[in-house]
Formats: structure tokens, C-alpha cells, sequence
């Protein structure tokens, strides 16, 4: 190496060590940290040919002296205080035009926090989506920072960026301070619903309908191959399908129905309730995790009120379910991107919703051929609730029968849809004129005298009750 880098990265966890083999390999020098120096060295024994452009570094000192003016230094660290704790060791090592940039999953509101705060140099955040093979061969980043910040980070971020099948590289910047990780976060709360409705679909598969793991897998992958083509809907036939190495069998029958959740999703849904923007698909997935992870009360239950789900009576065609969830999938990003329309007024974001459709089309977890359309129809009018773009409404039209199906069927036997459910109920008050909400504006004005409108206009803000 000839020349000092100017791109740094501290914590060589996995998926820091996977970001730094990216950016080397893409051809950037990077000098590397990580608070245990045998880390270190072993993750640049281990580089390969990239060792030439990684730098190892034993302390943050050696760091910053090996890097080139102006610096700029990735943060992978542990989400919360230990992020806080690097910011004030840096400090006294770098200078005005120097850049911090925390790409973990860290909170929205720390993010904005840091990048408001003063400081002897520059921050931004930036949502890193795609686990340790996109770290390594191409994530989806969302980056949230000035414009000035950004343009001097795409160089890097969108050469380790996954390509789009347009070739477009996956990273854009989303706005300033914590619109970054805001946008990662909702797309983390998408990912939760997303993979708690092909679950559910699973359920009605293998207890309704009786199939086991490899017609299941198998219906699956037929399903990847058309308007569900996706990364989850792909990985979950490979799941399906997976034999266990132990006991034999299917693998999928051994694992615990538990699920985990490093709390993204859950930021997701507080931040809606904030912001007066509904959710119920992401808010019924959340739910169901924490549900999931109750097994001792689910088994009491069981055994208090009896066995359930039960299989289906009537019958449902596998095409049936195939349409549930695609009505499902479209219902919870509308969801999704009406929520980010929220954010962006409230925190005076200039949020693109275009780009941020774009971004999400290659190297994460929510990839699929769907976003294409969704970039296409949030072109048109990204102001537009999803739900009514012409191509959106005429999948919806076609498929909502099959949800109403399956939700029903569902709830006779039995059978939890928690997900699509939500989904359901969310659509058929967005396209109700006349709801049922005056009811509870007597009601609040009868023990509260909150007052209501009235549909003629007539100013009469009380009913009969407040004059008694």
C-alpha cells in the first residue's frame, strides 16, 4: 500500500468484518480497530489477498495516526450506550473535517440526537440491511446525513451497495440526521410481518390443510416464481425443505416455534403509534413474536380449551393462499411507506419514496420483484397511499376474496392469522366511507364533553346530554 487510507472501521464483529473485506475489496485501503487486539490481528491473518489494503491497528490512537485527512471512520458497534462511549473516546483524536459514520442498528432518535449534538466532527447515519452475506457481497444501505457528508461517502457506500437487475447500486441517502436508520427501521418492521405472513400461510398449509414440510417447501418455491418472487418466500422452500442432520426428517419440524427479536420491529410500531400513522400488519407481527415466545402459557391454554387449529373444513385451493398473501404483502408496504410519509412531515424529512422502493430491490431482507412496481406507482404519486396506485388496486381487487377466504376459514378453525387479519380489517376501514367512529365521538362527549362535528355543518358542538 502507497498511500494512507481515509476510510476506517472500528468492531470486527461479523458484520463489521464482512463490511471491511467489502469496501477492501471493492479497492479501498482501510485501516481497522477492535477492542480486543487478537481480533485484530486474526481477522488480517485471515484476509487473504486483501490483507495489502487492510491496516490493523492496536489502539484508537494508531488508528486515526494511520489514516489519511479527512477521515472517515464506520462505526460497527453494539447498538445504545457502547456507540456513545466511542463518539467520546474519538473526540479528542479528530478533527472538524473528520466523519464518524454509526452504520449499526442503532435508534432513529440516537442518531438525530448525535447528529444535533456538538462536536469536534462530522456524523451520520447509515442502516445497514442484509445480515453478514450482504455485508460481505452487498447490502442495502440507507444513509441519513448531509448532503456534503453523503457525497463524500457514496464513492464507498454505493461500490459495496448490491445492484439492482437495472444495475442501479442499492444506497442513497434518505435525508438528513436519523432519516437513515427511521427508514431501516420501518424496513426491519416490513421484514417482521413479511415473515410472520408466509408463517402463517405455513400454519394453514401444515394444520388446515395437512401437508407436510416438503409440499410445503414445494408449494413454496412455486410461488417464488411468480408476483411473490422474493428473498423470504425463497429462503422459506429452502427452509421447508432442509433435512435435519441430526434425527432426520424435516428439519423444520425440530425447531422450537419461539421466535427471536433484536427490538427493530418494536421501535417500529412505538414510533407509529407516535405519529399517529397505523400499522396493524407490523404491530400484529410484533405481537405474534411475543406471543411465540410464551410456549408454558400456549401449552396451558392448549390444555384448558383444547387442541387447536383444527384442520379446514371446506376446501381452499393452494392458489387461495398464494393470493392471501400477496393481498397481505401489498396491504402491510402500503402500511409501511404511509408511515415513512408521516415521519417525513413531522421531522421535516424530504423523504424519497421512490428511492427508498429502489434501494430496498437487492441485497436485503425485504428484496423482491414487487418493489419495481412500488418504485414505479410511488414515481407517480409518492403521496399516494399504495393501496390506491391503478396497479396496486387491480392485484388487491383480484386477491382480497382470497384473503377474506382464508381469514374466515381461519377463524372458525381455529387457525391464528394475527398478520393477515390486521391486514384485512385495515383495508376494509380505508375503504369505508361512512365508519363507525361517530359513535365514539357521542361517546366522548357524553362523559368528557369533547365535543364532535356534525355533517351539516350546523354549530351545535354538544348533544342533549350536556345540558342535563
Amino acid at each position: 500500500m502507497t498511500s494512507k487510507p481515509q476510510i476506517g472501521l472500528l468492531g470486527l464483529g461479523t458484520m463489521g468484518a464482512a463490511l471491511a473485506l467489502n469496501i477492501a475489496e471493492k479497492g479501498f485501503p482501510i485501516a481497522v480497530w477492535n477492542r480486543t487486539t487478537a481480533v485484530t490481528q486474526k481477522f488480517h491473518a485471515q484476509a487473504g489477498e486483501l490483507a495489502d489494503r487492510i491496516v490493523p491497528n492496536e489502539t484508537l490512537e494508531e488508528l486515526v495516526a494511520a489514516m489519511q485527512p479527512p477521515r472517515s471512520i464506520i462505526l460497527m458497534v453494539p447498538a445504545g450506550a457502547p456507540v456513545d462511549a466511542q463518539l467520546d473516546a474519538l473526540a479528542p483524536l479528530l478533527g472538524p473535517d473528520d466523519l464518524v459514520v454509526d452504520a449499526g442498528n442503532a435508534n432513529f432518535h440516537d442518531t438525530r440526537r448525535r447528529s444535533l449534538a456538538k462536536r469536534t466532527f462530522r456524523f451520520m447515519g447509515i442502516g445497514v440491511s442484509g445480515g453478514e452475506e450482504g455485508a460481505r457481497h452487498g447490502p442495502a444501505i440507507m444513509a441519513g446525513g448531509t448532503p456534503e457528508d453523503w457525497v463524500r461517502m457514496a464513492p464507498v457506500l454505493q461500490a459495496i451497495a448490491a445492484r439492482a437487475e437495472d444495475g442501479t447500486p442499492c444506497a442513497a441517502n434518505m435525508g438528513p440526521d436519523g432519516a437513515g436508520h427511521f427508514v431501516k427501521a420501518v424496513h426491519n418492521g416490513i421484514e417482521y410481518a413479511d415473515m410472520q405472513m408466509i408463517a402463517e400461510t405455513y400454519g394453514v398449509m401444515r394444520d388446515g390443510l395437512g401437508l407436510n414440510a416438503a409440499e410445503i417447501g414445494a408449494c413454496f418455491a412455486r410461488w417464488n416464481a411468480g408476483v411473490l418472487r422474493s428473498y423470504l418466500v425463497e429462503i422459506s422452500a429452502k427452509v421447508a425443505q432442509a433435512s435435519d442432520p441430526v434425527a432426520g426428517g424435516p428439519l423444520l419440524d425440530m425447531i422450537v416455534d419461539a421466535a427471536g427479536q433484536k427490538g427493530t420491529g418494536r421501535w417500529t410500531a412505538i414510533e407509529a403509534l407516535q405519529l399517529a400513522a397505523p400499522i396493524p400488519v407490523i404491530e400484529a407481527a410484533v405481537c405474534a413474536r411475543n406471543v411465540s415466545a410464551r410456549r408454558a402459557e400456549r401449552a396451558a391454554g392448549e390444555a384448558l380449551f383444547g387442541p387447536a387449529p383444527q384442520a379446514l373444513t371446506a376446501p381452499l385451493p393452494l392458489s387461495d393462499l398464494e393470493d392471501a398473501l400477496t393481498a397481505g404483502k401489498i396491504l402491510c408496504y402500503a402500511q409501511g411507506f404511509a408511515m415513512m410519509t408521516a415521519a417525513g412531515r413531522e421531522f421535516d424529512w424530504a423523504l424519497d419514496m421512490p428511492a427508498i422502493a429502489r434501494v430496498w430491490r437487492a441485497g436485503c431482507i425485504i428484496r423482491s420483484d414487487m418493489l419495481n412496481d412500488m418504485a414505479a406507482a410511488l414515481a407517480e404519486d409518492p403521496t399516494r397511499n399504495l393501496m390506491l396506485a391503478p396497479f396496486f388496486a387491480e392485484h388487491l381487487n383480484r386477491c382480497l376474496p382470497a384473503l377474506r377466504k382464508v381469514v374466515a376459514l381461519g377463524a372458525l378453525q381455529g387457525l391464528a392469522l394475527p398478520a393477515l387479519s390486521a391486514g384485512l380489517a385495515w383495508f376494509d376501514m380505508m375503504r369505508t366511507a361512512r365508519g363507525t367512529a361517530n359513535m365514539i365521538q357521542g361517546q366522548r362527549d357524553f362523559f368528557g364533553l369533547h365535543g364532535f362535528e356534525r355533517l351539516d355543518g350546523v354549530d351545535r358542538p354538544h348533544g342533549p346530554w350536556a345540558q342535563v
